[in-house]
């Protein structure tokens, strides 16, 4: 599968739906990103149940400045509409590929009990009197 183009009225969309969707923050005037474009779209052809999406930052300037891109190449990762992964920076291919198995692995429920675990935990022992 291609990639895709994104925009402020699209993304949130794109992202929020079932499975693993990877984001590429870009801009032409960016030599990493150039030399990542081609590692992304080899990738887009190899997994073709994923979403491969694209930001041109420098047309989608409100939408980077909601995302608080800082520096780019800026990759994000989603998975069942959760933020999984998120860095500055080219990545090279093999990197990119152990990743994409990593994102594809993850147990996205088990993430989510463990964070409702941890909310519990937290509000118990707020609320429980303190020692003296």
């Amino acid at each position: 599968m291609a990639t895709v183009n994104l925009t402020d009225a699209d993304f949130t969309e794109a992202v929020s739906k079932p499975g693993v969707v990877f984001v590429d923050l870009w801009a032409a005037w960016c030599g990493p990103c150039r030399m990542f474009s081609p590692i992304f779209d080899k990738a887009a052809e190899a997994h073709p149940d994923m979403t491969f999406a694209k930001i041109d930052t420098e047309a989608e300037q409100q939408l980077a400045m909601k995302l608080q891109v800082e520096a780019i190449p800026t990759l994000m990762a989603f998975k069942d509409g959760y933020l999984v992964y998120r860095e500055a920076g080219a990545m090279n291919s093999s990197g990119f590929e152990k990743l994409i198995q990593q994102v594809s692995d993850l147990d996205i429920e088990a993430l989510i009990a463990d964070a409702k675990a941890d909310e519990a935990k937290k509000a118990e022992a707020k609320d429980a009197p303190a020692a003296e």
